[in-house]
């Protein structure tokens, strides 16, 4: 199987002016120094996507066993014939015929589809504290994710404030208090077994205002078996927030291993939650990273973040020119 650094964050890449996943300059209050994504420490692994299409055969006159392995990989039927319909035509104009020339054509294709959306972090408008809503299903690395992105933001020198607003599991509450101190960030739970989930919300914005720290973010259930419960959270929360403060990003987490579950967790959270961006987890880990463009192509949701692994250091901003090599490859 093939590897591939599909994410940019090495440390001899920080002086780029722009990471091509995430281009906008990022201004700390009170601050003149702009940071971007190139510039922040994120560090790099030597983990990579697995391709399915390392050892694949297929020639121009007969795709199938193209079509087969985009089904493989979790692309999803609809897609899957997409991919492949654009493959034939641009193979044909291209007069490509060899596995190699049509390797490069399928990379180039999967990367132009994925590329029309933004990726950007939403954090522009300059009111502070921006509030990041974490939303997805229990287990598929929320916490973990949202103590990468707190570890990435504080070496930025952003001042971050921690919400445990799943409140229900106190392995939740413990597991972002680790992560809490990791990052450096400061940690809003609840007083008491069971709070209501709102209002842990709500005290962790008015801790940030308070404190004039930049960016808060909550940490949500994930209970989908019951999504009129998970609507009615879900939306509270988002009133008790809003009376304070706007809410900048609602990042839903995906564990890329599930496969086709992810898509239809996808489809559910974008129902009740007002999805702006995907964070893919554990992406070093399978061979079915078509997922990534079957929900972008669904749902039209871009995604924006990756994990890469269980470090602090593993995550990235999604980069599809190297996500269609590395898979691919």
């Amino acid at each position: 199987m093939s590897s591939i650094f599909f994410w940019r964050k090495k440390r001899e890449e920080e002086t780029t002016s722009k990471a091509e996943g995430n281009t906008q300059s990022l201004q700390r209050a009170g601050s003149d120094e702009n940071l971007t994504p190139a510039t922040l420490p994120v560090r790099s692994s030597k983990t990579g996507i697995r391709s399915l299409f390392a050892t694949a055969k297929f020639d121009s006159s007969d795709l199938q066993s193209l079509e087969e392995i985009l089904l493989q990989a979790d692309f999803g039927l609809a897609a899957s014939e997409k991919i492949v319909a654009e493959v034939k035509q641009q193979a044909k104009l291209a007069g490509a015929s060899t596995e190699s020339e049509l390797k490069q054509i399928l990379a180039e294709v999967i990367q132009a589809q994925l590329a029309t959306a933004s990726r950007e972090l939403n954090l522009s408008s300059g009111k502070l504290p921006y509030v990041f809503l974490i939303v997805g299903v229990n287990g598929a690395g929320k916490t973990t994710t949202i103590g990468k992105l707190s570890k990435w933001l504080t070496e930025g020198s952003w001042s971050v404030v921690l919400g445990a607003a799943d409140t229900f599991r106190a392995a939740a509450v413990n597991q972002l208090a680790t992560w809490a101190e990791r990052s450096g960030a400061k940690l809003i739970g609840p007083k008491s077994d069971g709070q209501d989930p709102a209002s842990v919300a709500f005290e962790a914005v008015e801790s940030a205002i308070a404190e004039n720290a930049d960016i808060v973010i909550i940490d949500t259930a994930g209970r989908l078996q019951n999504k009129t419960d998970l609507m009615d959270e879900l939306s509270k929360i988002r009133r008790v927030i809003e009376k304070r403060a706007e809410i900048s990003e609602v990042l839903l987490v995906i564990d890329a291993t599930t496969g086709q579950n992810g898509l239809a967790q996808a489809k559910a959270f974008a129902e009740v939650a007002q999805v702006t961006g995907i964070v893919l987890t554990k992406l070093d880990g399978t061979a079915k990273g078509g997922i990534a463009f079957a929900i972008q192509s669904e749902l039209g949701i871009p995604i924006k973040l990756v994990g890469v692994g269980e470090g602090i250091n593993d995550f990235a901003f999604f980069d599809p020119k190297e996500f269609a090599s590395g898979l691919v490859a």
